[in-house]
Formats: structure tokens, sequence, C-alpha cells
């Protein structure tokens, strides 16, 4: 296994020094499911959710939270983020709803943070604007699927 890079010599958590890495382009692609009854899922594609546009909401929510990750995830880089678009793919049969979030920077630290942070965000809001019509939905296979750009190259999930 290699040397876990958010730690000291001495097991000590601490920022990672990127002064000297080189500005590269950088992507990084992250996916995840939201499970729900497929009268839920009618009443997304319907738009007459009592909350509003929920995918609309969603994708907003999932771009603000790309651009919050550092604020969020402790040690990560606050970083400039060049482009942000989140994706929702609905599947009647499996009343699910898929949700891709990719993020883009020219920066010296990568954005698979950002992508999973997206993802993620935009799943929880979809529950919170569907709670009232389906408590037990689900949010499964939260995953980064692909990264592009800096030292270690290109990312691409099995």
């Amino acid at each position: 296994m290699s040397r876990l890079t958010h730690l000291d010599a001495e097991g000590n958590a601490h920022m990672v020094d990127v002064s000297e890495k080189h500005v590269t382009s950088r992507s990084a692609t992250a996916r995840a499911s939201v499970a729900m009854k497929p009268e839920t899922l009618a009443l997304v594609l319907s738009g007459k959710a009592k909350k509003g546009d929920v995918i609309a909401t969603a994708r907003i929510a999932g771009i603000m939270a790309a651009k919050k990750t550092s604020d969020l995830i402790p040690l990560c880089h606050p970083l400039a983020v060049t482009k942000v678009t989140v994706a929702f793919t609905p599947d009647e049969p499996s009343a699910t709803i898929d949700v891709e979030a990719t993020v883009k920077v020219d920066g010296k630290t990568g954005v698979e943070m950002e992508a999973l942070t997206a993802c993620a965000v935009a799943c929880l809001t979809l529950y919170d604007m569907l709670k009232a019509a389906d408590r037990g939905m689900k949010i499964t296979n939260l995953r980064l699927v692909e990264k592009t750009g800096g030292k270690s190259g290109h990312f691409t999930a099995e």
C-alpha cells in the first residue's frame, strides 16, 4: 500500500503541500443512483412535486456543492473550479434516477472529491425534495468513474 499523503511522518493529519506541482487540466466524474417507488419517479417526471422542479434544484445543489467541497471535506484544497455538470437519467423500469457529476479545473490538484461531493449532494437534494412522498428512497453506488490529468494520469473504473 502506498503512503497516505494526508499523514505526516508522525501520523498527524495535514494538508498536502501542492506548491511545487504543475498546473494541468484535470477532470473527474462521479455517479450514484437514487432508488424510489415507481409513483415517486412518476411524480418527478410529471413536474408536479410539491417543492417544485426537483431535477433543476438538485442540479443547482450539486454545482454549489462542488464549489464548496473544501468547506465540507477536511484537508481538501480550495479550487477555482472551471466547469461543473450534473446530469440526471431517470429509469422507469427500475424506478431509479442515475446521477452523474463531472468537474473540471486547471490546477495543481485533482477534482475527485468535488465530483463525488456534487453527486452526493445532488442525490441528497432529490431525497429532501421527495421525502414527503417516499421516505424509503435509497442512495446507492456513489463512486468515482473517471479522472484525468495530474501526475497519476487517467483512471477509469471497471
